[in-house]
């Protein structure tokens, strides 16, 4: 009748997201006239933003970025390369000292990475930065949760 669709999605399982996600865009993909992306069924082919490499590299990754940037611990490496794959040395290229990477919130997150999740994966709140982005909201303190929110509450606002 040419008004937007609506599609609510309730529940789901992370081992089927991929599937899912491609059944509502084919719904939608009905009512704007085109086949999304040209094909069905394609997404389980693909790798995920800084996936593209073998499985086995993951550790061979966390070492070179550890070596490349010696003064960010071994687990913050992993975590790195866990979370964000080879965006994590996208991340970090122009990091050569510790001061470059900003402002620490707590536990292992710096604003380097709290402005990547900003840019690339759209954090909207420290909330979003802490627990859905990267679950490190199981190791920031109230103060320092409330810290991040304050941050990412302003740059928005600056932004605007």
């Amino acid at each position: 009748d040419g008004r937007a669709p609506l599609l609510s999605v309730f529940g789901g399982k992370i081992t089927t997201y991929r599937r899912l996600a491609e059944s509502a865009l084919e719904k939608l993909g009905l009512h704007v006239g085109s086949e999304v992306h040209g094909k069905r069924g394609w997404t389980g082919k693909e790798a995920l933003p800084g996936g593209a490499f073998a499985l086995g590299d993951k550790v061979r990754m966390a070492e070179q970025l550890r070596r490349d940037k010696p003064f960010l611990t071994a687990a913050h490496c992993q975590r790195l390369i866990r979370s964000y794959g080879t965006d994590a040395l996208a991340m970090m290229a122009a990091v050569k000292s510790e001061p470059d990477l900003g402002r620490h919130f707590g536990a292992d997150l710096f604003e380097i990475e709290v402005r990547y999740l900003m840019t690339r994966e759209w954090a909207k709140s420290g909330a979003d930065v802490a627990w859905r982005r990267s679950k490190l909201g199981l190791r920031l303190s109230p103060d320092q949760a409330a810290g991040l929110d304050a941050f990412v509450t302003a740059q928005r606002a600056s932004a605007a």
